[in-house]
């Protein structure tokens, strides 16, 4: 099949199987599970085909591979979509089919042999997959509880067809599709649940936060339109003419360059969809859907969009811009956010007690290195951590996932009831949950950046060496966000694996079934070996040996080499990484290990008031809640509700209405009852006595009637003659 056919397709597969679930198989779980692993394992056989491809191909940066058709007319001319592989696309591509495919394998066994959050309220529950006995002495294995299995598989596959539509859309419009589309399915995914109030809150919450980002995003597209004419990327990103307009018009908002207001406006998208301060606050709360959902969004879509939005458009955010010169705006308004993001979340990060909050901290917080990086021109080291972070941070969350069943099973065996996602209810587990154990730690240590051997040291350190040479503030910030990142990691991995059960339910635990597993295994294996394809030459014995196509690969889109990132080696970033990373999981380890207190972390009572700001999120959701919702809430309900709805505009339409009763009484008084119904009446009234008159002709006796027939022809007869006698 041709190239371009192939990548009109992949989109298909997820959205056929959308619709044939919701339409005709909801009914039957096995068979819509079937159909959206299916559609999703097309996609991934194509994306694969594709990146194959790809890495065979010639100047595929300068000859992107692709098509279009006319699809709106615009006068004279059409408004054009398609498709576009370049090297961002193809690695993209890459990460998304292997992390999609893994949450869709996941889910049948997370749906099948576990319970959802919040089933433990009802005592006595057992959790799915578990055996219990009838009154005949025959197990039986529990099915699935949950009423919503086709459900789940529909929507999830809706939103692998928005990612996949986002990454091979050639142009802004259909990337914005996508993006909204995601935006819909992140609703209601993250409120799936949607009989507890929690999520449902959280659902809300996330929409309506991602919407502020994404009408400025809409604001820079229209804007861009209106400038260029086009929002095809090659007719924008691919003419130079158009960049240095751009860069070089003024626009009328404080004297910046069109190019830099633009840049802000998709920027301010970015910081929406993927949780930038300061519109994270959805993100930690989108915990409430379930686990795959949750890595769903964290890796494979939603918040990986946003990055992959500022990196496909990096050309705009930096037009005018050389290394070694000052930075655009939107380049500093990304390495100011990114970094302070990724030292704030990590922050948070340190105390968080459930197991997801953790890790969706820790995507925050990540998600800041990559911003930050490309703020400072890390266009490689960017890219490179963007498809690191997505298998390993799916790693984790679809691991955190196996670990709450094994939790929700240890709860039903042991009748103790507490909640199966704080860490502090568990430990010892890496006896009870081997597997889980190993894959977690193999996530785990890939996150907190352990040297050599994890994909995410070699994509962190490029993006540290690539700071210590651009802006050492940013360095600093992102140095300590690393130490922090690791101390957290190991905490986790400590509290969750490590020592022995600190209840009755982690004791019970035990290990998940083959079909959440086999995903945890193919995931470890990106988690550990995925940054060897981006070992820089200049690296220390591993250098040159290792066949490193990354780097050149996609920087070959900016076409210079002042760009592609860091070039030189230089020690201290490296030693800084090293330094970060092993401190930071032996003081976390240190730390913890003596952690046995249920109810209390140990950091707790040390920190003391920081420990509780660090808690309670530095009160953010507390402040927006004061200064932004509750007034709104208030305009809403007493200005416009009461003051303005019931009091001026129903005022004002009873008032009229009073009026208009007025004036009908008014015409009903002088001219409806005098002059119409007077009238009426006085004609009716004539007409009645006119019969009243002659019903004396009518008597009803046949001798009055000969009398009056015999009159009638004597009269008859005389008007004749007179007649005849006139004549």
């Amino acid at each position: 099949m041709p190239v371009d056919t192939l990548i009109w397709l992949l989109p298909l597969p997820p959205l056929l199987a959308f619709f044939a679930i919701m339409l005709f198989t909801h009914r039957r779980n096995g068979l819509s599970h079937g159909l959206a692993i299916g559609a999703v394992t097309l996609s991934w056989l194509g994306s694969l085909v594709v990146f194959w491809r790809a890495l065979q191909a010639q100047d595929l940066a300068e000859h992107p591979w692709g098509a279009q058709l006319n699809w709106i007319p615009t006068g004279n001319t059409w408004l054009q979509i398609g498709t576009q592989v370049d090297p961002l696309t193809v690695v993209t591509l890459f990460f998304v089919a292997w992390t999609i495919l893994m949450i869709f394998i996941y889910s049948v066994g997370y749906h099948n042999y576990g319970q959802p959050r919040g089933a433990l309220d009802r005592p006595g529950l057992p959790p799915q997959g578990a055996e219990i006995q009838d009154g005949h002495g025959h197990r039986h294995r529990v099915p699935s509880v949950e009423p919503m299995y086709a459900r789940f598989f529909a929507l999830i596959s809706l939103f692998a067809f928005a990612m996949y539509l986002l990454v091979v859309s050639d142009n802004l419009l259909t990337l914005y599709i996508g993006w909204e589309v995601m935006g819909l399915c992140s609703y209601l995914l993250i409120g799936f649940w949607y009989a507890r109030e929690s999520a449902r809150n959280a659902a809300v919450k996330a929409f309506l936060t991602t919407r502020v980002g994404d009408v400025f995003m809409l604001l820079g597209l229209a804007a861009l339109y209106t400038l260029t004419g086009s929002l095809n990327y090659r007719a924008i990103l691919g003419n130079p003419q158009i960049l240095e307009v751009l860069a070089t018009t003024a626009s009328p908002i404080a004297g910046v360059s069109w190019a830099a207001l633009i840049g802000l406006l998709l920027f301010a998208g970015t910081v929406g969809k993927s949780a930038q301060f300061p519109l994270h606050i959805w993100l930690p709360d989108a915990m409430e859907g379930p686990t795959p959902v949750s890595a769903m969004i964290h890796a494979a879509t939603m918040v990986s969009a946003g990055v992959y939005l500022m990196i496909r458009f990096f050309p705009l955010l930096a037009a005018g811009w050389l290394p070694g010169q000052p930075l655009t705006l939107p380049m500093t308004a990304m390495a100011a956010i990114g970094a302070f993001t990724a030292l704030f979340a990590a922050t948070i990060g340190l105390v968080q007690r459930d197991i997801k909050r953790v890790l969706a901290y820790s995507t925050i917080s990540q998600l800041g290195y990559m911003i930050a990086a490309l703020g400072i021109g890390a266009y490689v080291a960017a890219t490179f951590h963007l498809v690191t972070h997505a298998f390993f941070k799916a790693l984790l969350f679809l691991a955190s996932g196996s670990v709450i069943h094994g939790m929700e099973h240890g709860v039903y065996h042991s009748g103790e009831h507490l909640d199966a996602q704080d860490m502090l209810n568990m430990g010892g587990l890496r006896h009870k949950m081997p597997w889980t154990f190993w894959t977690f730690l193999a996530g785990g240590l890939s996150l907190a950046g352990f040297p050599l051997v994890t994909a995410g040291f070699w994509s962190k350190d490029e993006i540290l060496a690539s700071a210590f040479e651009s802006n050492l503030l940013v360095f600093i910030v992102l140095g300590v966000a690393a130490l922090l990142t690791a101390f957290y990691t190991m905490r986790q991995i400590t509290l969750v694996f490590l020592g022995k059960p600190r209840s009755a339910a982690a004791a019970h635990a035990h290990e998940s079934r083959p079909v959440m597993l086999v995903p945890l295994v193919v995931l470890a294996v990106f988690a550990m070996a995925a940054g060897w394809v981006g070992v820089p030459h200049y690296f220390p014995v591993l250098g040159g040996q290792l066949p490193n196509w990354f780097g050149a690969f996609v920087g070959s889109m900016l076409g210079h080499e002042g760009e592609l990132g860091h070039a030189v080696f230089t020690p201290t970033p490296l030693m800084v990484s090293i330094v970060a990373s092993l401190g930071g999981l032996f003081l976390g380890w240190w730390v913890y290990r003596t952690q046995q207190d249920r109810l209390q972390d140990v950091l707790a009572r040390p920190l003391g008031g920081l420990y509780r700001l660090l808690e309670h999120k530095y009160y953010v959701d507390e402040f927006y809640q004061a200064v932004f919702i509750r007034p709104a809430l208030w305009v809403a309900e007493v200005f416009f509700y009461r003051w303005l709805d019931l009091g001026l505009i129903d005022g004002i339409l009873h008032g009229l209405a009073r009026v208009g009763v007025a004036v009908g009484n008014l015409f009903r008084e002088v001219i409806d009852r005098p002059v119409i119904n007077g009238a009426g009446d006085a004609l009716a009234e004539g007409t009645r006595d006119v019969g009243v008159r002659l019903r004396v002709l009518q008597p009803g006796r046949l001798q009055v009637y000969l009398l009056l027939a015999l009159v009638a022809v004597i009269l008859i007869g005389l008007a004749f003659f007179y007649y005849v006698g006139m004549v």
